[in-house]
């Protein structure tokens, strides 16, 4: 029997990750020290470990539509119920998103960024243009000029794994060319809860462009990365429509219940913006004091760093120290000579460094 699968499906590629399970040689070392996913230092609040007391929830079927999860995400936000959407990770939003609206599109995306834009749309047929750059901030006309009518713009703010962040008055300027041409404008805020230095989302302007939809993550900013936990905000139409087509229960009931307590600890992301900020600047300083290295300035908490030395050289030395670091080798846009690592505690940072150093 012959099957028939469509070059899109058959041609595919999965897009690569960090994270301990990225290679079958690591999983069963949970005890490496992971640089390599991009989550909160702290974890997860404690409060989160509330949800798990009431144990007798895992045998029931779990709301297919997490309204009550909505419904203080809405409080969270300040956007009602039905302009948000909750997806299995904010990767389940971007591949439906892809489904529903970039059917054979043409989509264009800054490169160097997070691959999974490029993986769903070409899953979908989209047609890819891109444009690379390692801070969009300081070409952003060239950027502009290459938006065209019916497009569909994708932007990560702060960008994976640069750690550039768009300021509000440029953000502006792109979603005004992309309105002014009936462009659509993805627009990923997973990390932009990890940025100490003030608020530049851009969820204020959901109300001005009914072309703009923005992802966010619990996963990134809660700590909750084994839960699978994300979602959107958009207008009306455009929430009603991704509700029609996500799988039934694509949210468990513990996750949206772990996403409730998390939502109402008001401590947890000011603990961890402190420390972002302070172990940032550390990490960067120090580094960039070992030969061979140079980082990039990041604005949340991440750093990519260049390096003379093979990227997968590195990874795999350190790995013999237990501290697994992001090979940038599969980033579109990168080559081998680039690493990404995460800000993690002081103690952390310190075998981090101490391992570069003699490496």
């Amino acid at each position: 029997m012959r099957i028939r699968v469509e070059k899109t499906i058959e041609n595919h590629k999965a897009a690569t990750h960090g994270g301990i399970f990225s290679d079958i040689t690591l999983k069963h070392n949970l005890k490496l020290l992971d640089f390599s996913s991009n989550v909160n230092p702290l974890g997860f609040p404690t409060k989160v470990k509330d949800a798990f007391k009431n144990i007798s929830q895992v045998s029931i079927y779990p709301d297919p539509n997490s309204n009550e999860l909505r419904t203080h995400l809405q409080k969270y936000t300040g956007f009602l119920k039905n302009q948000i959407i909750v997806g299995n990770g904010a990767t389940e939003i971007i591949y439906n998103y892809c489904a529903t609206f970039l059917r054979k599109q043409k989509v264009l995306i800054p490169i160097p960024t997070f691959s999974e834009y490029e993986s769903a749309a070409k899953l979908n047929g989209a047609t890819l243009y891109f444009f690379k750059t390692m801070d969009l901030n300081q070409n952003l006309s060239e950027f502009q000029d290459m938006i065209e009518k019916k497009y569909c713009v994708f932007l990560c703010n702060p960008n994976n794994p640069t750690g550039v962040l768009i300021n509000r008055k440029n953000m502006v300027k792109i979603l005004e060319s992309a309105y002014d041409k009936s462009a659509m404008v993805f627009l990923d805020e997973c990390f932009i809860e990890l940025v100490p230095d003030g608020n530049q989302s851009a969820v204020s302007y959901l109300k001005e462009f009914d072309n703009l939809f923005i992802l966010r993550s619990l996963t990134k900013s809660f700590g909750l990365a084994g839960l699978r936990i994300g979602y959107g905000l958009g207008n009306k139409k455009m929430i009603e429509i991704l509700q029609k087509i996500k799988i039934p229960w694509n949210v468990s009931g513990i996750a949206q219940q772990s996403s409730i307590k998390a939502l109402s600890d008001k401590s947890h992301l000011p603990k961890t913006l402190n420390i972002i900020k302070k172990e940032s600047k550390f990490l960067i300083d120090s580094i960039s004091q070992i030969k061979g290295f140079t980082c990039y300035d990041s604005a949340t908490n991440f750093i990519l760093i260049k390096s003379k030395m093979k990227s997968h050289q590195i990874q795999n030395k350190l790995l013999k120290r237990n501290i697994l670091i992001r090979d940038c080798s599969t980033f579109h846009g990168l080559n081998n000579n680039f690493i990404r690592i995460a800000v993690r505690t002081r103690k952390e940072n310190l075998k981090l460094i101490e391992a570069l150093r003699e490496l």
